[in-house]
């Protein structure tokens, strides 16, 4: 985005923070401030000329402190009655009724006309209040003689010459009517405007042979989740009583169940639910949900959004107006587009969301209170998941699943020998400013003694915000999702020897501003993150490969001609999959030089789930294999495990029969820990006896574990231990 459009976008919630604060609307307020404050920043990073732009940046944070004691303080309005609620239902069918009848789907437009006319006058019955009364009459009028004005239509219409609808709509006679104010008339016909598309339209043209595997992979946890069609956007979300998923309330977590009062639909607890007032990755919060991976990518995604303007994840939210915006529906049905198991898929979701007794939401949410898009993306992406008792993922999955984008990983632990600090930051600085990656980064384990001495939580998920330099010093800005605990090394909000005048400038960082409030976002050198977090989770722009690459779609009979590996775990359960290369590729079938399978099944349990290396204390306790192979020659060792753990395993070379020549080792590993399954192939392991240690990532693991040998050369395998 460029510093014209970002100085506009300041001064619009500039104007909104201070309406907003002259009639005492404090929450209001400090969003926009704060939105205000944010966009001065990024116009100044894209070249704003503006004066004073720093003064005015700190205004708006000083009005932010200035107004937290108001916002504390502010008492709550009442709810609306059931009766409003019913008139705000009435007209979002009406509105409904009114895009069917413009696209001249007459029978569906009847219908709702005809139920929002039913429901205005059950409504008009049960209250007193005159004012609503009429609201509700004149709006059921409305319908009503749209309603009718339609069945004549149709019944005048002959079979062989039947006109459309939108054209005998135009000979009707109009009556202009305000029944929810001025901005709202059946007769004043919105712009046609087509709903933006962030990503290419929905593929149809799928083969026989992928269609049946669409099919079986369709059903996740129970339910099934088809692909997303052209047909969706006419997905009905309209109906005259509240819409409720008839696949019940999703499963809570144990630390929800603890705190959990009721299940709650928006308008029980804010009386002005909004879908999206602004995409703001500094709104986000993450609760008690364990989902920081997920909670992260949805903010680097709306950064994103932010940043350059386009639309990443208000794209995926369902119903949306005819200018393409996400818009809160009353009838509390709503669709989110998920990539899953390889293609975009529609998920359905109803509005109730978890409380506790205090009548605070059990879910991610926004800081903003009325904004619904955190918790209902959530929401859907936890209905795939199972429910919100969800061990986690990482943010490879979650960024691909909300965008599409294709995954990428760096480890960066000691392990990782392929790891160049110096190129990965040049890449990762020149790609991020390009637009052409999404960027997350997770710390790896670590005593609770070193989180707390450094402000990090072990195994967790955080956004980056921005990367920049500045002389010799190189820094990332970071979101944790939980909104709160920072970093406390060099260049914390404390560390008032690093911070120089200069220095504060460039990163506009204010270290006596940010001690005020803990909102979980932080600058780090690039040294730093090196050596505190464990990996870097990358996901490109499919744009880039358009050009210069081969994009190939396949099902499960071709996949076979990829790698050994890959087929033989395929062959338990289809899936789709989608393959990018940064050149044009063909496949062939790899002849495999295994013969001989030895499989062993295993179980971890508790204490013989020792972990992997970093804890020494327990390392020792993980099972051992031990196996002799009589002769040199290739070998494919494969590890399957719970799918939500963590697992590896190391290969030890106890003696070889002969010299071993240059083909010798001491250990080899499986690589970085990997979700449920991993491997190793060596082409040729000098003969002798090896050890084999499988690992989950996390100590106190349980469950079954099963190891393959596969190789031409005979091989004894015995447990010891």
């Amino acid at each position: 985005m460029d510093a014209s459009t970002l100085e506009l976008d300041a001064l619009k919630f500039a104007k909104l923070a201070v309406v907003n604060d002259q009639v005492g609307k404090y929450k209001e307020a400090v969003f926009y401030y704060k939105e205000a404050a944010q966009a001065l920043i990024y116009a100044e990073m894209a070249g704003s000329t503006l004066e004073n732009i720093q003064e005015k940046i700190s205004e708006y944070q000083e009005r932010v402190q200035a107004l937290y004691t108001a916002v504390q303080a502010q008492n709550i309005d009442p709810l609306k009655s059931k009766q409003h609620l019913d008139l705000e239902r009435a007209h979002f069918l009406v509105t409904q009724a009114f895009d069917e009848d413009d696209k001249g789907n007459v029978e569906e437009a009847i219908e709702l006309y005809s139920e929002a006319v039913e429901l205005c006058l059950s409504t008009s019955n049960e209250t007193t209040d005159q004012n609503l009364q009429t609201k509700l009459k004149q709006l059921a009028r409305q319908a009503l003689d749209r309603a009718e004005s339609l069945k004549d239509s149709m019944s005048k219409s002959s079979m062989k010459d039947k006109p459309s609808a939108h054209k005998q709509s135009q000979n009707q006679p109009t009556r202009t009517f305000f029944p929810l104010g001025p901005d709202f008339s059946l007769n004043d016909k919105p712009a046609t405007n087509k709903p933006a598309q962030n990503s290419e339209s929905p593929r149809q043209r799928y083969t026989a042979e992928e269609i049946e595997v669409l099919r079986k992979t369709s059903k996740i946890n129970g339910i099934e989740y088809v692909p997303f069609m052209s047909v969706d956007l006419r997905e009905r979300f309209a109906f005259p009583m509240p819409y409720s998923d008839k696949f019940g309330k999703l499963a809570l977590s144990p630390k929800q169940k603890a705190m959990f009062s009721r299940w709650v639909r928006p308008d029980e607890i804010t009386n002005n639910p909004i879908m999206i007032y602004t995409v703001s990755s500094f709104s986000i919060k993450q609760t008690i949900v364990s989902d920081c991976s997920f909670v992260a990518s949805l903010a680097i995604s709306a950064a994103y959004e932010r940043r350059y303007n386009k639309k990443l994840i208000t794209s995926i939210i369902y119903p949306q107006n005819k200018k393409g915006e996400p818009e809160y529906n009353p009838c509390g049905k709503y669709m989110v587009k998920l990539h899953i198991n390889g293609v975009p898929r529609k998920v359905i979701i109803d509005d109730f969301l978890p409380v506790d007794h205090n009548g605070e939401l059990l879910c991610s949410y926004s800081n903003n209170k009325n904004e619904l898009w955190v918790s209902l993306i959530e929401k859907a992406y936890m209905k795939v998941m199972g429910g919100y008792d969800f061990p986690g993922s990482n943010s490879n999955i979650d960024l691909h699943a909300l965008t599409g984008w294709i995954p990428e990983r760096i480890a960066m632990h000691s392990d990782n020998q392929a790891f160049d600090k110096e190129s990965t930051f040049r890449m990762l600085y020149q790609r991020f400013h390009k637009g052409d990656v999404l960027i997350t980064t997770a710390t790896g384990v670590m005593s609770e003694e070193e989180g707390e001495k450094w402000g990090l939580v072990p195994t967790h998920a955080y956004a980056v915000l921005d990367i920049r330099e500045y002389k010799t010093l190189r820094f990332l800005q970071l979101k944790n999702p939980w909104s709160h605990l920072r970093w406390k090394g060099r260049f914390c909000e404390k560390d008032e020897r690093s911070w120089t005048p200069e220095l504060q400038k460039y990163l506009n960082f204010d270290p006596r501003t940010a001690q005020k409030i803990d909102n979980g976002i932080f600058w780090i050198t690039w040294e730093d993150l090196c050596q505190y977090y464990d990996v870097i989770y990358l996901s490109w722009n499919p744009s880039l490969f358009k050009e210069s690459t081969c994009i190939h779609r396949m099902t499960l009979h071709k996949i076979e001609n990829l790698l050994h590996w890959l087929f033989t775990r395929m062959m338990e359960k289809r899936f789709t999959t989608q393959v990018y290369a940064a050149c044009k590729f063909t496949f062939s079938k790899i002849p495999t030089p295994y013969t001989i399978n030895k499989r062993i099944n295993g179980q971890w349990k508790g204490h013989s789930a020792g972990g992997c290396g970093n804890f020494r204390d327990t390392h020792k306790n993980n099972p051992i294999y031990q196996f002799n192979m009589e002769k040199a020659g290739p070998l494919l060792v494969e590890l399957r495990g719970p799918r939500q753990y963590s697992v590896g395993f190391e290969l030890i070379t106890v003696s070889t029969s002969g010299d071993p020549g240059p083909s010798g080792f001491q250990k080899k590993s499986s690589g970085d820990y990997r979700c449920g399954f991993c491997y190793l192939e060596i082409d040729n392991v000098p003969g002798g006896i090896y050890n084999i240690i499988p690992t989950t990532f996390l100590p106190a693991q349980e469950g079954p574990f099963f190891l393959d040998f596969n190789s031409v050369i005979p091989i004894k395998v015995s447990q010891l231990q």
